[in-house]
C-alpha cells in the first residue's frame, strides 16, 4: 500500500524536476550539467547509496548511449551524406512539387507515418530532420515567407507521426512489450493501432501545428543547418528513387527482422540472423555503408571526401550526446530510486475501468523516468494478473491504452526532450509548448480513440 515514504520520494522527484528547469530556463545552464546536478541530487535524497548512485549515473548513461547515441551517431552520418549528395534535395523538391506549400504539413505527417513504421522514434527523428530543414530551405529559395515558426509547421507533424507509431503500432518495442504481457492478439492490436494512429496524427501533427506554430518559434543552430541540410552544388544528385531507397533501406531490414520472428520458432538461426541484422544499430550501419556508394562514390565523391563528409557530421552531434546520456542517466536514478514503483503501487488498487487505470499508470510511470518503455514495460506487468483474473477485459485495447500513457507529456528526464529541444533550437519553455504539449495530446487522442473503440468492440 501506498505509505508516507513513497510520498516523500515523489515530493523529492517534483523538487528536482523544478531544480532542472529552473537551472536550464533562468540561469541558463548547460542541460547537460543541469541533469547531472538534478540526477545526483535526486538519488542522494532518495536516499541512495553514493556508490551505488554512481553505478545508477553511469548504467543510465552508459545504456542510453549504447542504444540512442550510436543510432544518432549513424543518422547523423546518413543524414550528411543525404545533404552532400543532393539527396535531401530531391526529396525536398518532390514533395514540394506534388504538395504545394499548404499542404507540406500534411505531406510530411505522411511521410513520417511511411517511414516510421519499424522505426525507433530516434532513428526516425534523424532520418526525418535534414527533409525538413532542407523542404525550409527550398521554401525560402522560391521566396517564399519562412521563419522560425515554418520549422515547426512542418516539423510537428513528423515528429507526432513518429511518436504515434512509437507508442501504438507494432513492430515498436513498447507495443510489441504490451502484447507480450497481455497476452493479446498481435494482428488485433496492430489492426487497432492503426485505426486509432492514423486520426490521433492529423488532429496532433498538422491540426495542433498551425496553433503550436503561432506561440513558440524555433531557431535551429546554422552550424547544424549546415551539416545536415547544406545545398548541395554537385552535379550528379541520386534520383529521388534511389534515395528513398537509400533511406528506406534500415526499414526493410528491420521489416524482415519482424518478419523472421513470426515465421520462426525462437532459437532457429535463421530467426536468430534476421534479429542480429534487424538489430537498429546494425541495420543502420548497413544503410550507412550503402549510402557510401548510393550517395557518395555513385555520385562521383572520393573516399577521403566521405571520410571528412562522415567526421564532420559528427560533430554537431557531440553536444546532444552528452545531453541524452545525462538524461538516461536521470531516468536510470529514478527507476533504481524506487520511485516508478511506488507510484505504480499508488494507483494499482485504484477502482477504475482496466483501460483508464493502464492508461493512468502509463501516465504516472512516464512522468517519474521519462521513458515510454518503462512506462509500457511496468504498466503491462501491474495489469498482466487483471487480464487473467477478467477475461471480460480487451486485451489489445488495454495494450493501446497504456501505450497512449507512455507518451504523456514527454519533459526534462525524457532523452527525447532534449533531442528536439537541440536540433530544432528551441528554448525549454517553447519546447515545453510545442513537443510536450504535443506529446500530451497524442496521449488523449489516443486514449479517446481507445474508449470509443471499446464500446464498438
Amino acid at each position: 500500500m501506498w505509505n508516507s515514504h513513497d510520498t516523500l520520494l515523489v515530493i523529492k522527484l517534483v523538487v528536482a524536476i523544478g531544480v532542472i528547469v529552473l537551472l536550464v530556463a533562468r540561469y541558463k545552464v548547460h542541460p547537460f550539467i543541469a541533469l547531472t546536478i538534478g540526477a545526483l541530487g535526486l538519488g542522494l535524497a532518495a536516499p541512495e547509496a553514493p556508490a551505488d548512485l554512481l553505478d545508477s549515473f553511469k548504467g543510465g548513461a552508459g545504456d542510453t548511449l549504447g542504444n540512442v547515441g550510436i543510432v544518432l551517431a549513424l543518422g547523423t552520418m546518413l543524414g550528411k551524406l543525404l545533404a552532400e549528395s543532393g539527396g535531401a534535395d530531391q526529396i525536398a523538391t518532390t514533395v514540394i512539387r506534388h504538395s504545394g506549400k499548404d499542404k507540406l504539413p500534411w505531406a510530411m505527417a505522411l511521410i513520417a507515418l511511411i517511414v516510421g513504421i519499424p522505426l525507433f522514434f530516434e532513428i526516425g527523428v534523424v532520418l526525418l530532420v535534414p527533409i525538413i530543414f532542407t523542404v525550409v530551405r527550398e521554401l525560402k529559395a522560391e521566396g517564399q515567407e519562412v521563419d522560425g515558426s515554418t520549422y515547426l509547421l512542418l516539423g510537428i507533424p513528423a515528429l507526432a507521426g513518429l511518436s504515434v507509431l512509437h507508442g501504438l503500432v507494432p513492430p515498436h518495442p513498447g507495443p510489441l512489450i504490451a502484447i507480450g504481457a497481455l497476452h493479446a492478439d498481435l494482428g488485433t492490436t496492430l489492426a487497432y493501432g492503426i485505426v486509432i494512429a492514423i486520426p490521433t496524427v492529423a488532429i496532433c501533427g498538422p491540426l495542433f501545428a498551425r496553433y503550436a506554430s503561432r506561440w513558440a518559434t524555433a531557431s535551429p543552430p546554422q552550424e547544424l543547418i549546415d551539416q545536415i541540410a547544406k545545398e548541395s552544388k554537385h552535379d550528379n544528385p541520386p534520383s529521388f528513387g534511389l534515395t528513398l531507397f537509400t533511406i528506406l533501406l534500415p526499414v526493410a531490414i528491420m521489416l524482415l527482422r519482424t518478419a523472421a520472428d513470426l515465421a520462426f520458432d525462437e532459437g532457429d538461426k535463421i530467426r536468430d540472423w534476421a534479429d542480429f541484422v534487424g538489430d537498429p544499430i546494425v541495420a543502420l550501419l548497413i544503410a550507412v555503408l550503402v549510402s557510401l556508394v548510393t550517395l557518395g562514390t555513385a555520385r562521383g565523391f572520393k573516399t577521403e571526401q566521405l571520410r571528412d563528409f562522415v567526421t564532420a557530421g559528427l560533430a554537431p552531434a557531440a553536444s546532444i550526446l552528452l545531453i541524452i546520456g545525462a538524461g538516461g542517466a536521470f531516468k536510470q536514478v529514478l527507476i533504481d530510486s524506487g520511485i516508478g514503483d511506488a507510484i505504480a503501487k499508488g494507483v494499482e488498487s485504484a477502482g477504475i475501468s482496466a483501460l483508464l487505470l493502464g492508461w493512468l499508470v502509463a501516465v504516472l510511470i512516464r512522468l517519474a523516468t521519462g521513458s515510454a518503455t518503462v512506462a509500457i514495460t511496468t504498466a503491462a506487468g501491474i495489469m498482466a494478473p487483471i487480464v487473467t483474473k477478467d477475461t471480460s477485459v480487451n486485451g489489445p485495447l488495454l495494450a493501446l491504452a497504456i501505450g497512449c500513457g507512455s507518451l504523456f507529456l514527454s519533459h526534462v528526464n525524457d532523452a527525447g526532450f532534449w533531442l528536439i529541444n537541440q536540433y530544432f533550437g528551441m528554448s525549454v519553455k517553447d519546447t515545453f509548448k510545442t513537443w510536450s504539449a504535443m506529446e500530451t495530446l497524442i496521449s488523449c487522442v489516443g486514449m479517446a480513440g481507445v474508449m470509443l473503440l471499446s464500446v464498438i468492440v
